[in-house]
């Protein structure tokens, strides 16, 4: 069984801990901690049968999204590998090293931190606990104790865009997202290359709620962008998600499923899904990690990974001869036809497109 722990108790319990670390670290001074470090580029080794996951989630473990699938890592964690798994969900970001840290000391071998907006607090914390590895899921950070797992969100969102693009009537589409970070611009970016690899004049906008999970907000921001035109949204939001596909319905037009497979949430607007087996891909890393093997390095995962990354299924509105084309691209991807390499543009560095379908 998954232990939960409760977030109120270990708040209380760890507020001294986490002064005491602040204070620490404003005097500058080594933590009090005598764990021997860790030989760069590997994972701490863990003892036999004391190999120990937890993981936190900014959500809760019932969102049909992003916190779910973390959590549902944790059980193909435990069921590949036998660990003993625990988990904290509703963790802001004032909370996030107090989090990690108090696993640390916990004697977890294995930390996940799920979401890229956890990067900071992994740098400030990993150091000071050099026998736990950490993983930053959707992150950019490396390190000796520090790997991060990234989805090649980049390569679904392009085949979303081509999807978009065809199916928009008023050649506006939009992205919605509740924060802006690496991931999130690289998943904009799949989208404003696939849409305009069908139509280059074709307007792609975007909007940041701040918040994954809050529906409000998430409701308001797509009226906004239905208001201003666009017919097709492409959401990456977590408990907001099927409010934002529910008012794509209201409103007649069409948007996208993110993470899980969301058709059966709006089918009349959902036109297809970019499905990101979130919990296949850290139980990967996990593996890795029980046998010594895991490195302190970015972990990048795409659609040659076909159990990991893919179209969910598709709305009746999709013709044949659409999904047919999806289908070409991303054969022309996993080939290596089509690639998405890094470039300058507009004085910033992104990716682009170079070859074709």
């Amino acid at each position: 069984m998954t232990a939960q722990f409760n977030r109120r108790k270990f708040l209380i319990t760890g507020s001294a801990a986490l002064s005491g670390s602040l204070l620490l670290k404003a005097c500058a001074t080594t933590p009090s901690n005598t764990e021997t470090a860790a030989s760069p580029g590997a994972s701490p080794a863990s003892p036999a049968g004391d190999f120990k996951v937890a993981i936190i989630l900014p959500g809760v473990i019932t969102d049909k999204a992003w916190n779910q699938a973390g959590y549902e890592g944790l059980s193909e964690i435990k069921k590949q590998l036998g660990s003993e798994t625990a988990y904290v969900e509703k963790i802001g970001q004032a909370e996030q090293a107090e989090a990690l840290s108090d696993f640390a000391r916990r004697g977890f071998s294995l930390v996940y931190a799920h979401g890229g907006q956890f990067d900071a607090a992994v740098q400030q914390v990993a150091a000071q606990f050099p026998k736990t590895f950490f993983v930053g899921v959707n992150g950019a950070a490396s390190g000796a104790n520090i790997a991060s797992l990234r989805i090649d969100h980049l390569q679904a969102s392009y085949l979303c865009g081509i999807i978009a693009a065809t199916m928009s009537k008023a050649k506006k589409i939009a992205y919605l997202a509740g924060q802006e970070f690496q991931a999130t611009q690289e998943e904009l970016r799949g989208l404003q290359l696939g849409a305009k690899s069908v139509d280059p004049s074709i307007q792609v906008s975007s909007s940041f709620t701040g918040d994954w999970n809050d529906a409000a907000k998430a409701k308001e921001a797509a009226e906004a962008l239905i208001s201003s035109g666009a017919d097709v949204i492409y959401q990456w939001l977590d408990n907001a998600a099927p409010t934002v596909l529910q008012t794509a319905s209201d409103k007649g037009i069409y948007a996208f499923g993110n993470t899980a497979d969301q058709l059966d949430v709006a089918p009349k607007a959902v036109l297809t899904s970019a499905v990101k087996r979130i919990d296949l891909a850290i139980a990967k890393l996990a593996e890795l990690a029980s046998k010594n093997e895991l490195k302190g390095q970015v972990y990048t995962l795409g659609l040659e990974e076909p159990e990991i990354l893919y179209l969910g299924k598709y709305n009746a509105a999709v013709s044949t001869d659409l999904q047919d084309k999806v289908k070409k691209t991303q054969s022309a991807i996993l080939e290596k036809k089509l690639t998405f390499e890094t470039c300058q543009e507009g004085g910033k560095e992104t990716r682009c497109v170079k070859g074709a379908a």
